[in-house]
């Protein structure tokens, strides 16, 4: 059997949700490129400028930025992107991107908008957890990640799919204030 290792795995170096501002909504860094806070709002500033007029409405774009591979959609006033080094296959980083916006999708109830993303900042987090876990892919498909968070979320007594937006909020909280006690 063939030798696994970290470098034979397809990475990303972040996944980042902006709002139409370029202001941070969610962000996870995977890799030392930036070692500090601001040299990640540089980059988050230049990534936003240089996409901004472009139309990644329907479907994903691709651009090349210092280097690193970055794949982006826009959703609403959301701005979804996902980075990965030169040497990582496009149509697999798309995959990973895709897989975001659409679980964040299904997780809002298709209300992708950054007051209703903020209100859910728990489930997003946690749904980049799921795809993603020390830049290593692990999910792309929406239904099994937004799947994967509801169950986390949710207590069990109603089905997530069933909640309200407080319930599901509820719940998430007493989930969440469980598992700091532990």
């Amino acid at each position: 059997m063939g030798e696994f290792s970290k470098e034979s795995c397809p990475s990303v170096k972040n996944i980042l949700l902006l709002d139409s501002e370029g202001k941070r909504v969610a962000v996870k860094y995977f890799s030392d490129d930036w070692p500090n806070n601001a040299s990640r709002l540089t980059f988050e500033k230049s990534i936003f400028t240089k996409t901004l007029k472009t139309n990644a409405r329907s479907e994903a774009e691709i651009t090349l930025l210092d280097g690193y591979i970055v794949v982006y959609k826009f959703v609403q006033d959301l701005h979804f992107f996902v980075t990965a080094g030169d040497d990582e296959n496009e149509l697999i980083i798309a995959n990973v991107l895709q897989g975001f916006a659409d679980s964040v999708g299904l997780l809002l109830r298709g209300d992708v908008e950054k007051r209703t993303a903020l209100e859910n900042l728990d489930l997003i987090l946690l749904c980049i957890d799921e795809i993603i876990d020390g830049g290593i892919i692990l999910e792309t498909d929406a239904n099994t990640i937004a799947g994967k968070v509801a169950t986390n979320a949710a207590d069990g007594s109603v089905p997530f799919s069933e909640q309200t937006i407080s319930q599901a909020l509820a719940t998430a909280r007493e989930h969440f204030a469980r598992s700091l006690l532990k």
